[in-house]
């Protein structure tokens, strides 16, 4: 059975940071390109970082969080983190971990196959 666990959300002021981990397990993780999606209340959910299965190759970022959050990987440790920094309160979402059993990074949640349960981060102003 597949597991993806995330932890490391919480409260922080506009301008923190946080690092989210995601740790994976039932499945052959150095196979899987890994993702981040959050999502607002009220909103549609929206593609934060992807990161390739060797965490070289490839690495995207949505549009918001370029130059602020790190994707990285440990595959020895079956774990994706995110590191974020310089937050903002429009920041403020469910974070949610992904697994993707492809070559391909995608950006669009529906190319993923599985899904943690979600870790909320809130920034306060």
């Amino acid at each position: 059975q597949v597991q993806l666990v995330e932890s490391g959300g919480g409260l922080v002021q506009a301008g923190g940071s946080l690092r989210l981990s995601c740790a994976a397990s039932g499945l052959m993780f150095s196979s899987y390109a890994m993702g981040w999606f959050r999502q607002a209340p009220g909103k549609e959910r929206e593609f934060v970082a992807a990161i390739s299965r060797n965490g070289v190759n490839v690495i995207k970022y949505g549009d918001s969080v370029k130059g602020r959050f790190t994707i990285s990987r440990d595959n020895a440790k079956s774990t994706v983190y995110l590191q974020t920094s310089s937050l903002k309160p429009e920041d403020t979402a469910v974070y949610y971990c992904t697994a993707d059993y492809t070559l391909i990074v995608h950006t669009s949640a529906r190319d993923y196959d599985y899904w943690g349960q979600g870790t909320q981060v809130t920034v306060s102003s």
